[in-house]
């Protein structure tokens, strides 16, 4: 059984002196926000969101220094909103590589839209 209550408990989150979660770019604030979300709407237990990411946590090959602890929170994240068939891994694969396309097509300093996205 895992010690993990919340998210903000997740073993290897970086935490401020305060013990506040700390994000370094804000696609990894809104990862957390959306598995909060998740939980809230009932998705999966605390147990079930710690077992996802310790399993990618301790995937071979991960960083041992632990710079790519968000990729594997999001690599937990799209697991298991492909085990409760939310959305497949295809269907995610296509929504990013949809955003990409609208990053691209977004001038600087102005907000990027899923409808800009060139078809």
């Amino acid at each position: 059984m895992s010690q993990c209550e919340t998210p903000a408990d997740s073993p290897g989150l970086p935490k401020s002196a305060a013990g506040d979660p700390v994000f370094a770019q804000p696609w990894q604030a809104q990862a957390f926000a959306m598995t909060v979300r998740l939980h809230e709407q009932g998705m999966f237990t605390w147990a079930e969101w710690a077992a996802a990411l310790s399993r990618e946590v301790h995937r071979p090959g991960r960083a041992d220094d632990g710079r790519d602890y968000f990729d594997c929170w999001v690599a937990a994240l799209s697991s298991l909103v492909s085990e409760r068939g939310v959305a497949s891994e295809a269907e995610q694969d296509a929504l990013s590589h949809r955003w990409e396309r609208a990053a691209e097509a977004t001038p600087h300093g102005k907000p990027i839209l899923l409808e800009n996205a060139p078809d």
